[in-house]
């Protein structure tokens, strides 16, 4: 390392006379060098961003660099932790100090150090959740010598907006929270709405996401959705009481180990009967998140309007056509019909172990 050289230089600009008759024992001018070695470790990451699925695999890399001139030390601990979405915490996940490792909570038994070679400190993650998804830390401490990168796991899949049975604008933030895992998906963070908004999301109803802020996706400006004359974006309410505020909520979700269908019935059924058709066929009645990753992710079609789990009546469309959501490709939503009605098909899904 190239050392650091830091000069300070004092002057003090009074009279010669009046300084010396004042203070006859105090210097004109001193100057102070101090050297300071360059840091003789770090961490670096190759690339700053992995991208995986719910249910795969992935490697998260931090790479250690360290002056050869250093001893080796057994002591070496490598630990990586997990960025809460507001940053104002981090969540163990992985401690390694020589012979000794240890994984932690909801990571426990999926995580380990690739451990290519004594230098390599990347982070292996086994059969990734939806909760999985944000930025970790790596942190290497070496004696007095410390460093840390930070890589982020983003996950294929989709953004959808949702409300209950309730209505719109009923959910504060912990029943939002409930709402998306109740249909298997977790609540959106910014970056995911983001991405939503530039593949052309265009919705009006402000929503929860995962940093408790509220916000909403436009690509159509209009009167009702922040005026007519501004310009397209993810509009922001900013953050919001995650206990007295209702709003509804954006969710996503990703990939699933399954199969979603629509299940061929000689009658439509009202939502009991629907539950129990589903039961009968092996399955259970499907989520709504499962509609949407099958439509956004498998190119699932079907033109037939069918409940799901939370009492909702949807179908996807990912071919337009006159009668079948003519003007684009969409997950068509039905509302929250009376549960008695026997008007409609059934959804199902049937996980696979």
């Amino acid at each position: 390392m190239i050392p650091v050289l830091i000069c300070a230089l004092i002057s003090l600009s009074v009279a010669d006379n009046d300084l010396d008759t004042l203070y006859p024992e105090l210097e004109h001018s001193r100057t102070i060098y101090v050297i300071e070695n360059g840091p003789r470790l770090s961490v670096a990451a190759e690339q700053s961003k992995v991208v995986s699925r719910r249910g795969g695999n992935a490697t998260l890399p931090c790479r250690i660099q360290r002056d050869q001139s250093m001893a080796p030390n057994r002591k070496m601990r490598i630990k990586w932790t997990k960025l809460t979405s507001d940053y104002l915490k981090e969540v163990d996940v992985f401690v390694a100090m020589d012979y000794h490792k240890r994984s932690y909570g909801s990571f426990h038994g999926r995580v380990h150090l690739q451990g290519s070679s004594p230098m390599d400190a990347s982070l292996v993650i086994t059969e990734i959740t939806l909760e999985d998804y944000g930025r970790y830390k790596c942190e290497v401490i070496d004696g007095l010598e410390d460093g840390t990168v930070v890589v982020s796991l983003d996950l294929e899949g989709i953004v959808f907006p949702y409300y209950p049975r309730l209505g719109r604008y009923n959910l504060n933030f912990y029943d939002a929270e409930r709402a998306c895992r109740d249909q298997d998906a977790i609540v959106a963070s910014f970056d995911q709405l983001y991405e939503a908004w530039r593949g052309n999301m265009d919705w009006c109803n402000a929503g929860w996401l995962s940093d408790g802020t509220v916000q909403y996706p436009i690509t159509n400006p209009r009167e009702p959705c922040g005026g007519k004359n501004t310009v397209p974006g993810v509009r922001n309410y900013g953050l919001r009481d995650k206990e007295k505020n209702h709003y509804d909520v954006f969710c996503f979700t990703s990939h699933y180990k399954g199969r979603f269908y629509y299940l061929i019935h000689p009658s439509k059924l009202t939502y009991d009967e629907a539950v129990r058709a589903c039961q009968k066929d092996g399955a259970q009645i499907a989520k709504v998140g499962q509609m949407y990753a099958a439509w956004k992710l498998l190119g699932y079609d079907r033109c037939d309007a069918g409940w799901l789990a939370d009492g909702s009546v949807r179908y996807p469309i990912s071919r337009p056509r006159r009668r079948c959501s003519p003007t684009e490709a969409a997950v068509r939503f039905s509302g929250f019909p009376d549960k008695k009605h026997k008007l409609y098909g059934v959804y199902c899904f049937k996980g696979h172990n």
